[in-house]
This record gives structure tokens, sequence and C-alpha cells, in this order.
């Protein structure tokens, strides 16, 4: 599958060492929404807080609403890592973020560490209830209907379905995604389940997880 790699104002050096370390990868200059139109394959974004055309949120916020890039791995790369900066940029719809600048071992980390789908059990298909969760095909239905969900929250909902009535702490999960070595704050967790839950919900499906208080989250298994 294309890896297509979309950066805001990127400096050359960047630039010319991922083509050396990554030639198959697409990559674009994302300083406005022009370089998002005709994005194909698996979508990464890593978004400054600052643009040239308009602030990172904001730009955060328009690619998760275009469709080319609303199922798109976004990061915000922050000036501060502060609780707040953290927050906001969650809420504009970023999947995570890192400190800045950005560089090409943070970014090829960032990449290859998270989005590795063939990482996960090959033709492996979990079911809970109404639940389907195709690993082969990145997809999740309930009742026959496609689920749309972030890798983020698509990689969640596989760890807990391998592991059921097993209660997993913030920062356990977040080693199962690989983050660990990324600053990502163990509060993100809690964003992360919350939007796995909400998308859940909207399509009809049940809510599977269960917060254990001061612990965690569990799948409790259906027997």
């Amino acid at each position: 599958m294309t890896t297509t790699v979309l950066i805001t104002d990127p400096p050359p050096h960047l630039i010319s060492e991922l083509r050396q370390r990554r030639p198959s990868w697409r990559l674009h200059d994302l300083s406005d929404l022009s370089g998002a139109d005709t994005v194909e394959g698996k979508v990464w974004a890593f978004i400054d807080w600052i643009c040239p055309q308009m602030s990172g949120l904001e730009l955060c916020r328009r690619l998760r609403e275009t469709g080319p890039t609303r199922r798109a791995h976004l990061t915000m790369v922050l000036e501060s890592g502060d609780m707040e900066s953290r927050r906001r940029a969650l809420q504009a719809g970023a999947d995570d973020y890192l400190l800045g600048p950005l560089d090409a071992e943070r970014l090829l980390e960032r990449v290859d560490g998270c989005g590795d789908v063939s990482a996960m059990p090959a033709r492996q298909v979990y079911r809970h209830g109404t639940l389907a969760v195709d690993c082969t095909a990145h997809q999740v239905r309930h009742d026959g209907s496609v689920i749309a969900l972030r890798p983020n929250e698509f990689r969640l909902l596989v760890h807990f379905l391998e592991h059921p009535d097993q209660v997993f702490s913030r920062q356990a999960l977040i080693d199962s995604l690989g983050k660990h070595a990324l600053g990502i704050d163990e509060r993100t967790v809690d964003v992360w389940i919350g939007r796995l839950r909400r998308s859940l919900v909207a399509a009809g499906a049940s809510d599977p997880l269960r917060t254990v208080r001061s612990l965690g989250y569990v799948l409790d298994s259906l027997d």
C-alpha cells in the first residue's frame, strides 16, 4: 500500500533524507490544504503549531473534515509540551503529538512504529458480539456495516480483543501501540478510548470496554 506523508513547510534537508531512506513514500508540502487534494494510500500528516497560511490547529481541523484526509493519522508538532497545548491539539482532531522541531528519525519512528498493520496477525478476524474486526483489511464492522476508526483506536480495539478480561493501565496501552518512547501523556489514552467508544456507539454498536477505577480499562468477554 502506498504511504503518503504530508509535512507543513518541510526544510529541504528533511525531504532529502526521507527520500533517501524511504524512496517509495510520496512526500507533499502541507503549508496549506492544497497538498491534501490527491493523497492516496496510508496517509500521515505532521502539522506545525504555526503554519504559513493558518494556525496548525485550524489546519488540523480542516484535514479531519476533508474527504481524502479524514482518516489520516494526524500528528501535531508542538512548540511547547505543556498540557494545554496537548489538550488543544487533541481537541482539534490530532491523533497524537510530539515536541518539535521535527526530524527524519522521529518521523520514521512514528510512521514505522505506529502504522504497520502487517505487524498484526495475518488474516485474523476477531469477533465480539455484533462486532467483527478484520486485521488484514484494517476494517471494523457492526452487523455488516463498516465503522470508520482512526489508526490508534483501531489498534487499541485489536489489542483489547487479543487480550479479553485483562485490565490494562494507560501506560500499558501506550506501550501496546509502540509509543512508549514518544512522550505521550497518559491522559491521551483517555481521549483515544473516548473516540473509540463514541465511534462504536454512533454506529449502533455496544461499548465493549469497561473502565476500572484507578487501574485502567478492560474488555470483558461475552462467554
